[in-house]
């Protein structure tokens, strides 16, 4: 039996949530809508919070349709049905349209299956030892953008040397030497991380955490605890107790951060098997 428990909280300086948790029966997922900069278009009258919904809403009804099929398969059809659901205002072959990292868990008897789209992580406790799933792509196009950025000399402003990085990264997107993302390409589940594992005997999965970028910055940004840290803090604890600690250590810790921006939506997804 998989015992679920789940928070998402928007970011403290937005009024929207662009994550999305979800559960539908043996099928668990975290969805993290790619947040548009200030001052960029998007082809599109939607946002990021309207495609994570519609798309966890499509992953729900493909896997419901064809409970055999693969989650890759199913991602591509819940990608093609939210094309659908986008109408004939959008321009859905901009670089900027909206897109979304995807993380599955998906219970089925004696075993898990999962799926990885860019850098939303899975943590698994398998048989006692801690796993991360992840997808590195996006970070090595970034690297690679960083690589290019340092060769340009900084005569341009900063807000002018992000835009043209901002436009780069999005030539990258769902392409073969860049990185994958859930947008309005089916094809692109079919380069997500997948894999089976079992859910009974001695090297089971116990423990699973599904997490958006925004809570396993926890580990890899903010060292507050290693994985099997993290696994056995939201077990004891809750994720909303996750949460917290990078909220606490985005006000704390700023010179610790990665990203552009000072704070980010966060979600966890917590599972305990047998």
């Amino acid at each position: 039996m998989m015992q679920v428990w789940s928070a998402s909280e928007t970011a403290p300086d937005r009024l929207e949530n662009e994550d999305h948790v979800f559960r539908f029966g043996s099928l668990v997922g975290v969805l993290d809508g790619a947040t548009v900069p200030d001052g960029f278009d998007t082809g599109c009258v939607h946002g990021p919070a309207w495609f994570v919904r519609h798309l966890a809403a499509r992953i729900g009804l493909a896997v419901a349709a064809r409970p055999a099929a693969t989650l890759m398969s199913s991602l591509a059809a819940a990608v093609l049905a939210v094309r659908a659901d986008h109408g004939d205002g959008c321009d859905l072959d901009h670089p900027g349209t909206p897109s979304a990292t995807v993380c599955l868990l998906r219970e089925g008897g004696d075993h898990l299956d999962y799926l990885v789209l860019c850098d939303s992580p899975l943590v698994l406790d398998v048989g006692g030892a801690v796993r991360v799933v992840s997808d590195d792509r996006l970070d090595t196009a970034l690297a690679d953008l960083r690589r290019v950025a340092e060769t340009v000399p900084p005569t341009d402003e900063p807000a002018a040397r992000f835009r043209r990085a901002v436009a780069v990264q999005r030539e990258r997107m769902n392409r073969t030497h860049g990185y994958w993302v859930a947008a309005t390409d089916p094809d692109a589940a079919y380069h997500a991380v997948t894999g089976t594992l079992p859910s009974t005997g001695p090297g089971a999965v116990r423990r699973a955490a599904l997490l958006s970028d925004g809570a396993s910055c926890a580990v890899d940004q903010f060292g507050l605890v290693d994985w099997p840290g993290l696994l056995d803090l939201v077990d004891r604890a809750g994720p909303e107790e996750l949460i917290r600690r990078v909220r606490t250590a985005e006000r704390e810790q700023t010179d610790r951060l990665r990203r552009r921006k000072r704070h980010d939506d966060a979600s966890v997804v917590f599972c305990r098997f047998g």
